[in-house]
């Protein structure tokens, strides 16, 4: 199992040279990835630029570019300049979004996820193979029929032949979907003890796309909070755990909601998201099991990080990716290097 860095995206509230800082002491370390993030702030690929222009060996991964936010030729063409301009470090990371951001900030319906997931995966790999981009299905169509376009191919070389490509997954089906047409699974809310569910779904997708026996990435982004009392260390992932649970989508289709659901959460998520969409959020923070977040989370001395990195690793995680829970630059890059010794401590790498 190898380390990477959750960068998220940029706010209002946050510093890019921090940002810059934190992923090249990631770079100095030896990381293998550093992961970037976009919503309806910053986008993901001119901030992975800028980090593949003043770092050295780490891997940049987009985690995500949002599906609706682009055509499927756009991605490939941005997937193929980043890996050209990083000098192959690229990795293609996708996901659907949700209907509150395709819907209200990109004007693009969010029906049929899945099938319009496929689709677009189904035509970067054709673009990125550099073959003439010829499709139709029932979202992409490609040259529109009876116009003046004709089927064109990639100019652009990227420096790979291939390009590793990576889904935003959570239910069963998307699951499915990223072991049958993807090299690995974007995923959230990881908890080793509930990883067989997760990992049955990925076996079946890898099975019905003939992929069985080739490696499949499994990258979770898990919150990181070193320190002597575990109790504690949670507070500061509070929030984030409330804003997803509890008010990322609509009371009926929260997808996080519906995993903290799977996951035998189910009377606390509800409370949860009750508190949060009614403008609660110190209440839902409040809310968010203490066991949910320890299952999810690395907290904790060293030593028992150490022990929880062996967990995840014996759960199928074979990147895991730390998100930093820390009130300013100097506090992250000490976590940073305490996750590191604590996976020199594990003996996983």
């Amino acid at each position: 199992m190898r380390l990477a860095l959750s960068l998220g995206y940029l706010s209002g509230r946050t510093n890019p040279a921090d940002r810059l800082a934190l992923a090249q002491e990631a770079d100095r370390l030896g990381l293998a990835a550093v992961w970037v993030a976009e919503a309806y702030g910053s986008d993901a690929a001119t901030l992975l630029a800028w980090l593949a222009a003043q770092t050295e060996r780490i891997d940049l991964g987009s985690a995500i570019f949002q599906i609706p936010a682009r055509t499927p030729t756009m991605t490939a063409m941005t997937a193929a300049s980043l890996d050209l301009l990083s000098g192959g470090r690229f990795r293609l990371g996708l996901g659907v979004s949700g209907p509150q951001v395709s819907e209200g900030w990109y004007g693009v319906p969010f029906a049929k996820p899945l099938a319009r997931t496929r689709e677009y995966l189904e035509v970067i790999a054709k673009a990125l193979a550099r073959e003439t981009v010829e499709y139709a299905g029932e979202h992409h169509t490609l040259p529109v029929p009876g116009g003046p376009g004709k089927p064109l191919k990639l100019m652009l070389h990227p420096h790979r032949e291939r390009i590793p490509t990576y889904l935003a997954a959570i239910g069963p089906k998307n699951l499915e979907l990223a072991g049958e047409l993807t090299d690995g699974l974007l995923a959230v809310f990881w908890a080793p003890e509930f990883a067989d569910e997760q990992l049955a779904s990925i076996r079946a997708g890898r099975e019905r796309g003939g992929r069985a026996g080739e490696p499949f990435d499994v990258v979770p982004s898990v919150p990181l909070v070193i320190g002597d009392d575990v109790e504690k260390a949670a507070e500061p992932v509070r929030p984030y755990s409330a804003l997803y649970v509890g008010g990322m989508g609509s009371r009926e289709k929260n997808f996080y909601n519906a995993l903290a659901v799977r996951m035998g959460y189910g009377d606390a998520a509800r409370e949860v998201q009750d508190l949060y969409l009614a403008k609660k959020q110190r209440d839902a923070a409040a809310a968010v099991p203490l066991e949910f977040i320890d299952r999810t989370s690395l907290l904790g001395p060293v030593d028992r990080v150490a022990d929880r990195m062996r967990e995840f690793a014996a759960s199928g995680v074979t990147t895991l990716s730390l998100a930093i829970h820390a009130p300013d630059l100097e506090a992250s890059i000490r976590q940073l290097r305490l996750a590191a010794e604590a996976y020199e401590k594990s003996g996983v790498a």
